[in-house]
């Protein structure tokens, strides 16, 4: 990778970003509306005595899933329309590699993700009384590799489908697994045997894992790092195996 074409494939990215004022939308306002959805769902459930809310504890997790589920979908959208519309094969005639590209879709899209997850969190903070034991900047650094999580997915999920239609197909296949099994609905250490090692090899699993540790703890621990860890791994490999599966076109 070259640093010049990195910011430059980034500054593209970023332009096209804002220019799409439904994208930017969906990006900044839908986190905050679906908070908003979990607030009210939540709203009269009294917290138990010594122990977070409902809210607290739907709301930390929501954090983190709604910008790697919006991402995955944006992304993987994206990138499927640069290649249909020929975009793709004429910048790889170019000296910018596969690399350059896909590593500058994730800097643009975690830019993006850093003044989404700004935005959600400020709504769940102050808006609705969230309250966690860790700092929310940590919460909001977390949310921010999820959502990158996400940009590398659906990067990788975009090389295997022709149409815009089969993109949104490998979200049940891809986000509702991880979804089901990581821990929000059905604590992982009360799951099968066969689940929990599924659970164990998905990324978003220790993300949310990284989250309940923040709304846990005072002060970073040591399960936090390591688990950011396997996820900011998990987005490398990913956007890694994005570029050796990218094709020029749809065929």
């Amino acid at each position: 990778m070259t640093p010049r074409i990195l910011a430059a494939t980034t500054g593209r990215i970023l332009r096209q970003l804002r220019h799409d004022r439904r994208t930017v939308a969906l990006l900044v306002l839908v986190p905050a509306l679906l908070l908003t959805l979990v607030n009210y769902m939540y709203a009269d459930q009294p917290a138990p005595p010594g122990q977070p809310s409902m809210f607290d504890r739907v709301a930390l997790v929501m954090l983190g899933v709604f910008p790697f589920v919006i991402m995955f979908l944006v992304t993987s959208i994206a990138m499927l329309r640069e290649r249909t519309s020929g975009t793709l094969e004429r910048l790889l005639t170019t000296p910018l590699g596969r690399l350059d590209l896909l590593f500058g879709y994730g800097i643009a899209f975690g830019l993006a993700a850093a003044g989404q997850a700004c935005v959600a969190a400020a709504v769940a903070y102050w808006a609705f009384g969230l309250e966690t034991a860790g700092s929310s900047a940590l919460v909001i650094v977390i949310a921010v590799v999820n959502a990158v999580l996400g940009v590398a997915l659906g990067l990788l999920c975009s090389a295997f489908a022709r149409t815009e239609f089969q993109a949104v197909q490998f979200m049940p296949v891809v986000v509702l697994p991880q979804l089901l099994l990581c821990g929000l609905f059905v604590a992982r250490d009360q799951m099968a045997g066969w689940l929990q090692a599924v659970s164990d090899a998905l990324p978003l699993s220790y993300a949310v894992e990284a989250l309940q540790e923040v709304g846990a703890h005072a002060e970073p621990t040591a399960t936090m790092w390591r688990d950011l860890a396997v996820v900011a791994g998990s987005v490398v490999l990913a956007l890694v195996l994005a570029a050796a599966t990218l094709r020029r076109r749809s065929g």
